[in-house]
């Protein structure tokens, strides 16, 4: 309205056509167009004051995207030039989970602020391919799932201190607190415990932080009361009070804590006894709860190497051989190399057993199709997932590929058992914490009908391609008598899970341990009972 009085004007001075006209009018309509422009001078200042507000705030958002960029380019430069060799990394591979899950989701927040088609777009794409929440949790358990079985404190994990490492990747203090979140929203208060403790042993040394010292404190707090060490709970909860006096839980916290702390010192009083002294929280302050696995302690410390009952009086017994097949004309002119891994049960190596292109081709035909491994349902027979297995897998047909073809007919010439009968060859990819925890091969009694669909009888034996190195961790065990079998690019294992009789020898339990560092591929071929009546004969007693 403003705009046309001011043209109104302009028009009627452009546009008067005679040579006398009234000043003192034209003043008047003037001073008050300048009363009202001068109104506009200040709206006009604060407009300029917003622009630079405006201005400042994309400049610090885009400051903000810069930094990220910054840091995401030098991150996939090193990631790119050896993906393999830095998803080893268990950190590496908990990180990348948590950056597409979570940090990517602020960056589009803050892009979203001032929307771009052409990033929102791509992430529209591409969305369907990031992990989601469950996936971050799942990387997140995988490295308390390292941390337990390799006694690795948290401390190491945070500093990226893990052996045979090439890439450095540390945890921040957020990292160290989403970590403890995640075990304390699964009421693993063990492992919030050390997690929590970790980010703020990192935010007393003055590292850099989003998360409040208050939140932290919070959840530890809470997590050491419920692993039932009430004098340090209290510790912590006065932390927190003294940070956050209006904090809405931590004043009953500390009235409730104090409270059972002085019932059970009058109740050791009584018995005479002195209350525990307060020592620093480390791995091994408090004990980790059992759990649905009985042999789980003997199952870790054979993973890291402990435990293995290989004596020199065994080891007397191992030897090395040519083995033809009972000489089978496809193994006369180049025999395999067997060497024994244990005496008893019977655990053979093959060397050679694969070659470096073989395993290539046959990666590359199980890529597209990988998915989480299943187990065979011991009720239903029915393949389902479980958390005891972390493995992704698929299966491939003789006649897919010349190169499965020729696997199914060398493992068939080293056994001398018909794999017309067994299953479809399994390749299995264990990445960052991937495992399978003690488990049997074949069906017991109790489980009749697991194989019934198949029609082929029980698993009668096992024969497991290693078709990587792995770096650290991922051995093949077995509690029950206390062996240990490491990957070895190209070689195979092989052991009879039932005797000559049909009954399951139970001794065979093993497990896959959780890869430390590296990835560890593997493929297995179950040969079942049928078919093998005259190639391994009944014995004459049930354990021959």
């Amino acid at each position: 309205a403003k705009d046309d009085a001011f043209r109104s004007i302009l028009s009627w001075i452009l546009n008067e056509s005679s040579s006398v006209f009234n000043f003192t009018e034209l003043f008047f309509s003037l001073n008050l167009l300048l009363g009202q422009m001068t109104d506009l001078i200040y709206t006009e200042k604060e407009l300029v004051q917003s622009l630079k507000e405006y201005i400042k705030a994309e400049e610090s958002k885009l400051d903000a995207v810069k930094s990220w960029a910054n840091k995401l380019d030098v991150l996939t430069r090193a990631s790119t030039l050896d993906p393999e060799g830095y998803l080893a990394h268990p950190v590496n591979a908990y990180k990348l989970m948590k950056r597409l899950n979570t940090e990517w989701s602020e960056l589009e927040s803050l892009v979203l602020q001032d929307p771009s088609d052409g990033f929102i777009s791509n992430m529209t794409v591409h969305r369907q391919y990031f992990p989601d929440q469950e996936d971050e949790k799942g990387a997140a358990k995988a490295l308390m799932r390292l941390q337990d079985t390799y006694k690795l404190d948290s401390e190491s994990f945070a500093r990226g201190k893990l052996p045979g490492m090439h890439h450095n990747a540390i945890l921040t203090v957020d990292d160290c607190y989403d970590m403890g979140k995640t075990a304390y929203n699964e009421a693993d208060y063990y492992h919030a415990v050390l997690w929590m403790q970790q980010a703020l042993r990192q935010m007393d040394a003055e590292e850099e932080h989003v998360v409040s010292k208050a939140d932290v404190l919070d959840y530890l707090s809470y997590s050491v009361y419920q692993m039932g060490d009430l004098p340090r709970a209290i510790e912590l909860t006065r932390r927190l009070v003294a940070i956050d006096s209006s904090h809405q839980r931590a004043g009953g916290n500390l009235r409730y804590f104090e409270k059972l702390l002085s019932k059970q010192l009058n109740e050791l009083n009584q018995e005479g006894q002195e209350p525990a002294t307060e020592e620093p929280i480390q791995l091994g302050t408090y004990k980790r709860p059992k759990d649905y696995l009985p042999e789980r302690e003997i199952y870790e410390a054979l993973c890291r190497g402990e435990g293995v009952k290989m004596t020199t009086e065994r080891r007397s017994r191992l030897y090395c051989r040519y083995h033809d097949g009972n000489r089978n004309p496809r193994l006369l002119l180049q025999p395999m190399k067997e060497e024994d891994e244990w005496d008893s049960p019977h655990i053979v190596r093959y060397l050679n057993a694969l070659s470096d292109q073989e395993i290539e081709k046959i990666k590359e035909l199980a890529k597209p199709r990988l998915a989480r491994a299943t187990v065979r349902d011991p009720i239903t027979g029915i393949l389902t997932t479980a958390n005891y297995r972390v493995s992704k897998s698929a299966w491939l047909e003789g006649e897919e590929d010349p190169v499965i073809e020729r696997v199914n007919q060398r493992i068939e010439d080293i056994t001398g058992l018909t794999t017309q009968t067994a299953e479809l060859l399994q390749i299995a990819n264990y990445g960052v914490g991937g495992q399978y925890e003690p488990h049997f091969d074949f069906s017991r009694k109790e489980e009749p009908d697991a194989f019934k669909t198949l029609g082929t009888g029980n698993r009668v034996a096992t024969f497991l391609n290693y078709m990587s190195d792995v770096e650290a961790g991922g051995a093949t065990v077995f509690p029950d008598f206390g062996a240990a079998i490491y990957p070895k690019k190209g070689t195979a294992v092989f052991w009879y899970n039932l005797f000559r009789s049909g009954e399951g020898d139970y001794r065979t339990r093993h497990a896959a341990c959780p890869v430390l560092v590296g990835s560890k591929w593997v493929s297995n071929k179950w040969i079942h009972e049928r078919g093998q009546e005259f190639r391994r004969p009944c014995g004459l007693t049930e354990v021959d």
